[in-house]
C-alpha cells in the first residue's frame, strides 16, 4: 500500500510537471511525420494480465517490423531520435502508473513474446507491477547503441541481454524496499542528465558484453564457413 500511494503521488506530481513538454512534444511529432502523438502497445503486466502501454511515438506510423527495436532502426524518425536519446517518450507512462498497470521502480513491461519466451523468469517477476525502472534498466539505458554494434542484435539480445536483465531484475526485487525504489529513481534521474554511450557502457558492463559479442562471433562466423548464412 504504501509503494502504490508514493506511485500515484510521485506520478501526478512528474506528470503535472512534464505536461507542457508532452504538449511540445506531441506538435514536434505531428509536424514531423503522420500518425499520432502517442504510440500504444502491448504489454504484460501483473500476474500477465496484459495492458496498453503509452508512449510518444518516435517511429513512423504503420510501418511494421518487429515489436521491439533491435540497434539502429530505420523506421525512427528525427524526432524520434532525440527523444529517444533522453528517454522522454516514456513519459506518457506515469499515465500507466497513475491507472495502477506500472509502478515507478520495476521491471520493465516486455511484449507478450517475450514472456512466453522467458515464462518461468517473468512467472516471478510479474508477481509485482512492472515499472518506469529498475537496475536493469539502468544498466541497459543504451541497449539500442550496445545492439547496433554486435554482429547479430536478435541473437544477442535474447541470450545476453535479456537472460542478464532478468537476473538483475529478480535480485533487485527480492531486496526492493521503499529506500532502494528511491535510490533507483534518482539513479535513473542522473543517468538521464548524463547519458552514458555505448562505448562506456561496454567498458563498465565489459566482461558479459565482450563475451556475448566473441560468441555471437563465433556463430556467424561458423555459420558463414559452413554455408549456413548468406552475405548480402
Amino acid at each position: 500500500m504504501c509503494k502504490r500511494s508514493v506511485d500515484i503521488v510521485l506520478a501526478g506530481l512528474l506528470l503535472a510537471v512534464s505536461l507542457p513538454f508532452l504538449i511540445f512534444a506531441a506538435i514536434l511529432i505531428k509536424m514531423d511525420s503522420a500518425g499520432p502523438a502517442i504510440f500504444r502497445q502491448a504489454r504484460t503486466g501483473r500476474r500477465f494480465r496484459r495492458f496498453e502501454l503509452l508512449k510518444l511515438r518516435t517511429m513512423r506510423d504503420g510501418c511494421g517490423g518487429p515489436p521491439y527495436t533491435l540497434g539502429a532502426d530505420q523506421r525512427i524518425t528525427r524526432s524520434g531520435r532525440w527523444l529517444r536519446c533522453f528517454k522522454l517518450d516514456e513519459l506518457p507512462q506515469l499515465w500507466n502508473v497513475l491507472r495502477g498497470d506500472m509502478s515507478l521502480v520495476g521491471p520493465r513491461p516486455v511484449v507478450p513474446e517475450l514472456t512466453v519466451e522467458f515464462k518461468q523468469a517473468y512467472d516471478q517477476l510479474l508477481e509485482a507491477r512492472p515499472g518506469l525502472t529498475d537496475p536493469a534498466t539502468l544498466k541497459y539505458c543504451r541497449e539500442a547503441e550496445i545492439l547496433a554494434v554486435v554482429p547479430d542484435p536478435d541473437e544477442y539480445f535474447m541470450t545476453v541481454v535479456t537472460p542478464d536483465k532478468l537476473r538483475i531484475s529478480h535480485a533487485y526485487q527480492i531486496r526492493a524496499n521503499l529506500w532502494t525504489d528511491m535510490v533507483v529513481m534518482a539513479g535513473t534521474a542522473v543517468a538521464l542528465v548524463q547519458p552514458a554511450s555505448a562505448a562506456d557502457l561496454l567498458e563498465k558492463y565489459g566482461t558479459e558484453h565482450r563475451s556475448g559479442l566473441r560468441e555471437c562471433s563465433r556463430r556467424n562466423k561458423s555459420q558463414l564457413q559452413s554455408g549456413q548464412m548468406t552475405v548480402l
